[in-house]
């Protein structure tokens, strides 16, 4: 007896095998780019939510005052979990209120070079000619100079406090965010609508805050990510050497530096803050290149 012949309809409604393979890869690309970009930001949540939140909620011990009894307590200790340093000051306490520092200094430098080079290099490369000739030399020299020795000279000419550290930084952050603003501005100033804009008769600045601003944000964000990560390395050199946020204040900076007297008998006291600062730099980071991977993909 003759086999069967198969359902040619059936056949038929199947897709073939290269549309199948086509799918799953499609279905793992949008897998990694979710993966790229929730990862870091869910880290970055759980960062602050650890340096802002949980001391509104939880009782944590001073990060400022120690007991001198229970000083060089090992990690998991009673009480101390992440143990206590030389003073009997609470490791965990001096991480979360350090990171609050760090965020602090971060947003606050990004903020002001936004403000001040952001609208320096929007200006310089909407209206060109002499005004971007002017603007560019100023920000030129400004990024010409080594951040970290700059930023050195003016904290130890201001004194060390918070306040002097966010302008001892934004002097780096203001023409840094200014050559990226200007390059995005020349970028687009081009384009069909931004000359049907100028035709029309609107007026110069109307058309930076309705054309240029809304299509450069992407960039500024991307950016400033990158850029706070950056200001958080350099506030913690700045504290290491002596010239950033004065002890007792807690930062991961003057962690690291003091736990640097005892590192060969308890390197916890320096692995900590620099895990902290490595995985906070580095979330930055990535989510700062998955957001322009993406907004690029659109």
């Amino acid at each position: 007896m003759a086999a069967p012949l198969p359902d040619v309809t059936l056949l038929g409604a199947l897709p073939p095998l290269p549309s199948l393979v086509n799918a799953r890869r499609l279905r793992a690309q949008r897998l990694g780019r979710a993966l790229r970009l929730w990862v870091p930001a869910g880290i970055l949540i759980l960062m602050l939510a650890m340096c802002f939140v949980l001391p509104l909620v939880a009782s944590l011990p001073s990060p400022t005052k120690g007991d001198i009894i229970v000083n060089n307590e090992p990690p998991f200790s009673p009480g101390h979990w992440l143990g206590t340093d030389m003073q009997g000051v609470d490791i965990f306490s001096k991480l979360v209120y350090g990171g609050q520092v760090a965020f602090e200094i971060g947003a606050a430098v990004t903020a002001i070079g936004i403000a001040i080079g952001g609208t320096l290099g929007i200006i310089a490369g909407y209206f060109g000619g002499s005004v971007d000739a002017v603007i560019s030399r100023v920000l030129d020299i400004l990024i010409a100079f080594p951040a970290l020795v700059l930023a050195l000279v003016i904290a130890q000419g201001l004194g060390g406090s918070e306040i002097h550290v966010i302008w001892a930084l934004s002097v780096f952050g203001i023409p840094a965010v200014g050559r990226v603003t200007r390059g995005a501005t020349l970028t687009i100033r081009g384009l069909p609508f931004m000359v049907a804009a100028k035709l029309s008769g609107t007026r110069g600045w109307r058309i930076i805050a309705r054309h240029v601003v809304p299509n450069i944000i992407p960039t500024i964000v991307t950016f400033s990510l990158l850029g706070v990560g950056i200001v958080i390395i350099l506030e913690g050199a700045l504290d290491f050497l002596g010239y950033g946020i004065p002890p007792p204040t807690a930062s991961w900076g003057n962690m690291i530096s003091n736990g640097q007297q005892i590192l060969s008998a308890q390197p916890e006291y320096v692995l900590i803050p620099s895990i902290a600062l490595l995985v906070t730099v580095a979330s930055l980071n990535m989510l700062g290149d998955a957001l322009r991977e993406r907004w690029s993909t659109q």
